[in-house]
């Protein structure tokens, strides 16, 4: 199960608290890529490294522990790998300080920021994965966003996803308009 969205959505903040509660696994995908050397090349430009998906979805294969109702991937690359996902999502402005606060270049926030309007990590997952949530957390706390998710979980491992089907509809989340005015 892929916890994606564009970076500074709430991904590791919620991975991190369902993470403490060892109820499914977590695996982090960015730190596995950096700490294993599961990319192909550095990229200077945009300050980041380009992964090597066919050695990232090896490994995550090797360290899936059957043991958890699932194993969640922590990663704007994770519905890459992944069959359902939840897609977080930030209305841009707020996206914007967040991303400002962790002290990402202008032009790197203004990247995300295009990508966060143009629903990027969404299409993507609506191309590649089975079944897709999305859960706005721009006026959430991680609180509120990680009951959401838990839900979200709970009726995947029931497979009873209807209700919630409906309630995290892909495309329910949208503010092209707001931030391209």
């Amino acid at each position: 199960m892929g916890i994606t969205g564009t970076p500074g959505t709430g991904k590791t903040a919620v991975t991190a608290r369902l993470e403490k509660k060892r109820q499914y696994q977590v695996i982090h995908l960015n730190e596995l890529i950096r700490e294993e050397g599961l990319y192909c090349e550095v990229d200077r430009e945009r300050d980041c490294v380009v992964a090597d998906m066919d050695l990232v979805e090896k490994r995550v294969m090797e360290l899936i522990d059957k043991r958890y109702p699932a194993t969640l991937l922590d990663s704007h690359l994770s519905h890459h790998l992944s069959d359902s996902v939840i897609v977080l999502r930030t209305k841009p402005d707020i996206l914007g300080e967040r991303l400002a606060k962790r002290g990402y270049s202008a032009e790197k926030i203004g990247e995300n920021l295009d990508a966060e309007a143009l629903d990027v990590i969404l299409v993507e997952s609506v191309e590649w994965c089975e079944r897709v949530f999305e859960v706005d957390t721009t006026n959430q706390s991680v609180d509120y966003t990680v009951a959401s998710v838990e839900e979200i979980l709970r009726s995947l491992v029931k497979g009873e996803t209807e209700k919630v089907a409906q309630r995290y509809k892909p495309g329910s989340v949208e503010w092209s308009e707001d931030f391209y005015g």
